[in-house]
């Protein structure tokens, strides 16, 4: 019997659906997408998450786009509720999306993969003693690059683009913007990128474009062969 895997989020969005990665080397019975805050109306989440006098917030979109700012910690401890009734289930294999704020999370009898930890040693080793240019696909996502891709020899330059863009002129901008900046390798940061975005980006520039998540769907996918 196949194992399966549970995508978690905290409400799902188009930026983290790694889906169509995974999708290439697993079968869509395997893949069980769950998140905390979408079975909830905006009251309900309101109601449990909103952030007290003193609470450390963060905004989290919802599903149909809406952005509610609400409590770090307390999103944290249900998504590890969470957590703790998908072990009770029996679910082997847990993959993270869009949590990466939460340092805690912790899984007792599951393989718990988190794209924070994962990824970087992933592209390190391919990218070595290269310049890299990060690309990553929300301004909010920049303020946490310097710490996620500190394993890197070399200290990483960064740029945003938008893969939801209908063209790819906000991604060819942000490449040319790397390159000119010294970097050798640019790597595309975000599930939402997919090989379209990297074939075309590589033409352009004429250096090597990587799609650090399909790394992360082949490590995936290996896990659960």
């Amino acid at each position: 019997m196949k194992q399966t895997l549970v995508i978690l989020t905290i409400a799902f969005s188009p930026d983290y659906d790694i889906s169509p990665l995974l999708l290439e080397s697993l079968s869509e019975a395997q893949l069980e997408p769950v998140s905390l805050l979408n079975a909830l109306s905006c009251e309900e989440i309101n109601e449990k998450y909103a952030p007290r006098k003193g609470e450390k917030a963060q905004i989290v979109r919802l599903a149909e786009g809406t952005e509610m700012l609400l409590a770090t910690s307390r999103i944290e401890r249900g998504l590890q509720q969470l957590i703790s009734q998908l072990e009770s289930r029996g679910v082997e294999n847990i993959l993270l999306l869009g949590c990466g704020q939460f340092t805690e999370l912790q899984a007792r009898n599951a393989i718990l993969m988190e794209p924070d930890r994962l990824i970087p040693p992933l592209v390190g080793a391919i990218v070595g003693g290269h310049q890299a240019g990060i690309i990553v696909s929300a301004n909010e996502l920049l303020r946490q690059q310097a710490g996620k891709w500190r394993v890197l020899r070399k200290p990483a330059c960064f740029a945003v683009a938008d893969p939801l863009q209908s063209d790819n002129q906000a991604l060819f901008d942000a490449g040319l913007m790397l390159l000119e900046q010294g970097a050798d390798v640019v790597v595309l940061d975000s599930p939402a990128y997919h090989p379209h975005h990297c074939d075309s980006l590589q033409q352009l520039l004429g250096i090597p474009v990587l799609l650090s998540w399909q790394s992360l769907a082949e490590m995936v996918a290996g896990v659960l062969a």
